[in-house]
């Protein structure tokens, strides 16, 4: 069901994806769409996986659409419309959660995030301004903005430890893993500069932030019967008793994809289909998910 919503004068648009009506409080994925993309584009991106988390009535999709194919993300360089025009998509944000908690018993402590390329920038910059909204989030593709190109608010929130999941591609050509300056082309294209940490970096920063100091763990995951073999997935996992998690799934041989059951086009890069994303976020963060969802 696409909604609309008012936030400051300007029409907001979002689809809510959710099964049935339920008696308990629910969790709420909020899903957020890279770069020229919108809500629809996404779900098809996404071959419909995030669609699955509402089979069971336990838990609410909602993907939101950004302002002209964007959002006014975490990064200082960015120069899209919505950074021109100060688009406030922490108030749309806000609204949502707000809206849904009312009309589809979302349980307030139970509001997670994942973003994707752009719509993984908005994330970072949810997790800096409204930590306290946030149960957790999941970042794709969208490794932390390096400090000097992030973008925070004036008076910066008290820090609210959460659990983070990141996943990125090692052979990603429009955002590199290592972190440093996106490609020209790639920069003239989606209309952003600066600089961004690595993905390992990204990592070790939330680890810090989240008080965790206990060595990573890294294994690699199993591979699905009948994947591609050019891809594989190795996990690195941020834990210690008292602190919320910290997660990279780091995707060898993969591109700016999101691993999971729809390859992305080739120009993007290989597409990882041994886990699917939706899945391994659903299971980080303690969401039920349906077992035909699974991999």
């Amino acid at each position: 069901m696409r909604t609309t919503i008012d936030v400051d004068g300007r029409p907001r648009t979002y689809t809510v994806i959710a099964n049935r009506d339920s008696s308990q409080p629910r969790d709420l994925v909020l899903v957020f769409h890279g770069s020229r993309q919108d809500a629809e584009a996404h779900r098809k991106f996404t071959g419909h996986s995030f669609d699955a988390l509402a089979e069971n009535g336990e838990a609410v999709v909602a993907y939101l659409d950004g302002h002209k194919g964007n959002w006014n993300d975490a990064r200082k360089e960015s120069y899209f419309p919505a950074r021109i025009e100060d688009v406030d998509d922490v108030g749309f944000t806000r609204a949502v959660i707000r809206q849904l908690t009312a009309t589809h018993r979302i349980a307030p402590d139970h509001v997670f995030a994942v973003g994707y390329s752009n719509g993984g920038q908005m994330v970072l910059r949810l997790v800096h301004e409204i930590p306290d909204l946030l149960a957790g989030a999941a970042v794709l593709s969208a490794p932390m903005p390096a400090p000097d190109n992030l973008l925070l608010p004036p008076a910066t929130p008290k820090y609210t430890p959460l659990p983070v999941l990141l996943m990125h591609g090692t052979q990603d050509r429009v955002v590199p893993y290592r972190g440093g300056a996106m490609a020209a082309w790639a920069r003239r294209l989606f209309k952003v500069g600066g600089s961004t940490l690595s993905a390992p970096e990204t990592a070790q920063y939330f680890a810090r932030r989240n008080g965790i100091s206990s060595a990573s763990q890294v294994s690699r995951l199993p591979r699905r019967n009948g994947a591609s073999g050019k891809t594989w997935v190795e996990q690195t996992d941020y834990r210690e008793a008292g602190h919320p998690p910290v997660r990279l799934l780091t995707v060898h041989g993969a591109g700016h994809t999101i691993p999971g059951p729809r390859r992305a086009p080739f120009i993007l890069g290989r597409t990882n289909q041994d886990i699917s994303a939706a899945t391994v976020i659903a299971e980080f963060f303690g969401i039920t998910v349906p077992a035909r969802s699974r991999p």
